[in-house]
């Protein structure tokens, strides 16, 4: 009873102390979304790119061995060779893409890793026109001596056709996007040309035709290489995002060797021989892509 009667002056004053307090309003919880970047996800995407290409390295050389015929008989052999470079300019073209790939997070972090493959159709090629190979040889005869001479080239060509990258990657992600970084092989598909050769040499100051009709030498190779990118995405829902990225890619230095007969003749002497050398270079391909990709 005395407890009761302690308590019971207290909580009549309640009410009237409550109403003087101010009203308290409902706040909303604090909402985190959820990173549209999946934990892991395969995806294929297609697209363009914007690709520049520069020819390093670039050489041909050329040879002629003959042998010098009058009235049946040998009167001469002759050799000369020499080489040249030759100047391809650069290129931009522009090449549609696709890409294939997965990524997956490590544990629970921000961090991943993953690989793609993208293949690139840039058809792209740089020609020289009127190219010149001086040369040097000699010819032993009754008379024999040395002389100048060139192979005419009427156009050299390279470029890349088709590309495939083999890319590793690593990188991380955001609320809706990720940026990444990998470095990995290439595939390049090279054709290249030389058109239109014929080799002159200047023999008693007179510059004579010794290959006869124009040769022509062509190359359609699939060459190793190496490539690095660097790249962010924008996932516009969980399912949809957009690549955009840089690729440095290098071929690997290539040689290709031809050879051909020829046979020609001149105030009465017959020359048959063989034309052969080889051309070499390696070339670069810068590109910057933009595709569209599902991720599954």
């Amino acid at each position: 009873m005395a407890a009761l009667t302690l308590v019971a002056p207290a909580m009549a004053v309640l009410p009237a102390g409550a109403a003087d307090l101010p009203a308290l309003k409902a706040v909303a919880p604090i909402y985190m979304p959820a990173s549209l970047v999946p934990r892991a996800a395969w995806f294929a995407g297609i697209g363009g790119s914007v690709n520049s290409q520069s020819y390093e390295s670039q050489n041909i050389y050329a040879q002629g061995v003959s042998e010098i015929f009058l009235g049946g008989t040998q009167v001469a052999f002759g050799t000369a060779g020499g080489p040249t470079t030759p100047s391809l300019d650069p290129r931009t073209s522009f090449a549609p893409t696709a890409q294939l790939g997965f990524f997956q997070h490590f544990g629970g972090s921000d961090w991943l890793w993953g690989a793609k493959v993208t293949y690139s159709y840039i058809n792209a090629h740089s020609t020289d026109n009127r190219v010149r190979d001086p040369q040097v040889g000699s010819f032993t005869s009754a008379n024999s001596d040395s002389f100048t001479g060139n192979v005419v080239i009427g156009s050299y060509q390279s470029g890349i056709s088709q590309q495939i990258n083999f890319i590793p990657f690593v990188g991380h992600s955001f609320e809706r996007s990720m940026v990444y970084f990998g470095v990995g092989p290439s595939l390049s598909q090279v054709k290249s040309s030389l058109n239109n050769v014929i080799g002159f040499a200047a023999i008693n100051n007179t510059h004579v035709n010794i290959t006869g009709e124009p040769s022509n030498f062509s190359s359609t190779q699939w060459v190793l290489g190496g490539a690095a990118t660097v790249g962010g995405t924008y996932f516009i829902d969980r399912g949809w995002f957009i690549d955009v990225n840089y690729t440095f890619g290098i071929t690997r230095n290539q040689t290709i060797n031809y050879a051909a007969p020829f046979a020609s003749a001149t105030d009465g002497y017959t020359d048959t021989g063989i034309l052969s050398g080889n051309w070499s270079g390696h070339i670069i391909n810068q590109a910057v892509a933009v595709s569209i990709n599902k991720a599954f």
